[in-house]
């Protein structure tokens, strides 16, 4: 599971099997128990959200969008893909 940065506590990573195919770009974020799934493409938005409450997954959101750069990089490096 490579993790992509750390932000107040959470954990904004991915895991190194996506499936088969692999999904599209996205981004898991944890911390503690909780966790949720942000895809980037086409836009930036919550696909699946287990425990944070709706001003934690606002937040998450603006954090996301503003790091999307950082993590489509360290995404495509990971996978070798280009883009």
């Amino acid at each position: 599971m490579p993790t992509v940065f750390r932000r107040s506590g959470y954990r904004f990573f991915f895991f190194s099997n996506e499936g088969d195919p692999r999904e599209p770009l996205h981004v898991h974020v944890r911390r503690g128990g909780n966790e949720a799934k942000f895809w980037l493409v086409p836009e930036v938005a919550v696909a699946d959200s287990f425990g944070f409450t709706a001003s934690e997954l606002n937040a998450l959101l603006r954090i996301v969008r503003e790091e999307r750069p950082q993590i489509v990089r360290v995404w495509n490096g990971y996978f070798g893909e280009g883009g």
